[in-house]
């Protein structure tokens, strides 16, 4: 794997391909990181990950000064996975004078669900995202569902600029018990990575009650925050939406249509998101 640091290094090395493939990461990697290489590699004549922590997308009070930083665990990792080239820009690199020109996605589909209880995440993710991608120039790209807003997010900004790459949604890699992979389970006690399954099975009790023909929306979305509330969570939210554009179906709408449970709560002081298409 050769790891490159500068534009410039990773222009000349990319030089000789034709179709790169690529998935961006802020390092830290976990199992689902791994399965987004191994979907990449057929699909490019050469497989890019990224790792660069981005501070846009933190806010004042969240933890971009103590995200884990895991270099050489990240790298072999990543060369384990067959990874032909990672780009581990510096702030400078990617940041050289102050970003006064940002991508603003649209507030109907960033204000809701992660946008509003993190105001401007979503700026700071299609900005870095665009950079990343105007430094790689890749053929195909690759985004977990996990981070379902961002994902549909960043497939939009892509369709609306026209750029000559084929975003990849790639299915949520989870542990045997169901929990979601994320970089942020690693701050959870041992008794909390027990209890963080239940926002998985949440947002199943809430699949179940659909499909068994339930038709209040506002009831099931209740039930399932007093639910996790009720076990010590702290709930941001747990919702039904329409997969196509994250609005609230209608009750006659949600019978057929194309649906995504999404949650999002704390346990202790770790938040995590999860989310499940039906």
């Amino acid at each position: 794997m050769k790891i490159v640091h500068t534009v410039a290094e990773l222009r000349a090395q990319l030089a000789r391909y034709h179709h790169p493939a690529f998935v961006a990461t802020m390092g830290n990697l976990h199992e689902g990181h791994l399965a987004l290489i191994a979907q990449a590699k057929p699909l490019g004549d050469v497989t890019v990950a990224s790792i660069f922590v981005n501070r846009l997308q933190f806010l004042p009070h969240e933890d971009f000064d103590t995200y884990p930083r895991t270099w050489e665990s990240d790298c072999e990792k990543l060369q384990t996975a067959g990874c032909d080239v990672l780009f581990a820009p510096s702030e400078q690199e990617i940041y050289p004078e102050p970003q006064t020109f940002k991508v603003q996605p649209p507030t109907a589909l960033a204000d809701i669900l992660e946008g509003q209880f993190r105001p401007g995440f979503f700026v700071g993710v299609c900005t870095v995202v665009l950079k990343l991608l105007a430094c790689v120039q890749p053929h195909v790209a690759l985004f977990g569902k996990k981070d379902y807003q961002q994902l549909l997010i960043i497939e939009r900004m892509v369709r609306q600029f026209n750029l000559p790459v084929r975003i990849v949604a790639a299915e949520t890699t989870r542990a045997p018990d169901g929990l979601a992979l994320s970089s942020r389970n690693g701050y959870l006690s041992e008794s909390q990575r027990t209890e963080a399954v239940q926002l998985s099975l949440a947002l199943k009790t809430m699949a179940a009650a659909l499909r068994a023909g339930a038709c209040d929306i506002t009831a099931l979305e209740h039930q399932a925050r007093q639910a996790l509330a009720a076990r010590g969570w702290q709930p941001d939210y747990l919702t039904i939406r329409r997969q196509a554009d994250l609005q609230a179906p209608t009750a006659e709408a949600a019978v057929g249509e194309p649906l995504v449970l999404l949650g999002a709560a704390r346990i202790g002081r770790t938040r995590l998101i999860d989310n499940l298409e039906i």
